[in-house]
């Protein structure tokens, strides 16, 4: 079974920053597709950033430059850094990686997820 924890939402000012983190634990034997998805109340789920195994990244165009996306598979980590927040960026975040287990079997997994609001 593979868990994921995320850390690091909070209340912040627009303009300020925040740092993601979401650690997966389990038997895990490799790390593939990795990323973050947001959604804000009333809204659908949005692909914020993503980042494949060989380090190629995809940011939503509301994201791009200003959020980055990170991994340590060492680790067993993937983060998100967000500057220059807006308070449209208010939302819950969710990490989600796509792993091979000690079985073989190849999955994805979701955190439970983080709220992040911005706000003056």
């Amino acid at each position: 079974q593979v868990r994921l924890v995320e850390s690091g939402g909070g209340l912040v000012q627009p303009g300020g920053s925040l740092r993601l983190s979401c650690v997966a634990s389990g038997s895990i034997v490799n790390f593939y597709h990795m990323g973050w998805y947001r959604q804000a109340p009333g809204e659908q789920r949005e692909l914020v950033a993503s980042m494949t195994t060989v380090g190629s990244t995809n940011y939503a165009n509301s994201v791009k430059g200003r959020f980055t996306i990170s991994r340590d598979n060492a680790k067993k980590s993937v983060y998100l850094q967000m500057n220059s927040l807006k308070p449209e960026d208010t939302a819950v975040y969710q990490c989600y990686v796509k792993v091979q287990s000690v079985t073989g079997r190849v999955s994805d997994y979701w955190g439970q997820g983080t709220q992040v609001t911005v706000s003056s």
